[in-house]
């Protein structure tokens, strides 16, 4: 079980590693912020799952067990929601992609305010 545990959080290492990379070479802030939310989804969510098998086969600890569990479920369901705000206030206060967008929902929606 051990060994699973430490995979679980080898590929968390390996996600922010990379999404750290990733920020470094995207060329706009919506890229970045994409590379972003990759470390914060996939960097925490092996540490958490490592983090429930570990309270419960080595703690014994089935209190702990469901605080991670809930902990995971609702950095899941809020990071997602949290950067798809800051990427909108970004687009509302002129930051723009390098390259001209095919589709730009953003900019109808912006249109159809004023």
């Amino acid at each position: 079980m051990r060994f699973i545990i430490d995979i679980l959080v080898a590929f968390s290492v390996f996600f922010a590693f990379a999404g750290m990379v990733g920020m470094i070479r995207m060329p706009d802030a919506f890229c970045r912020m994409q590379s972003s939310t990759n470390i914060a989804t996939f960097g925490v969510l092996g540490v958490i799952v490592g983090g429930i098998l570990y309270a419960a086969f080595y703690l014994h600890d089935g209190g702990m067990t469901i605080k991670i569990a809930l902990l995971g479920i609702f950095y899941i369901i809020t990071n997602p929601i949290a950067s798809h705000a800051i990427a909108r206030g970004a687009y509302k206060h002129g930051v723009r992609p390098e390259k001209k967008m095919v589709v730009d929902k953003y900019g109808e929606d912006l249109v159809e305010e004023e």
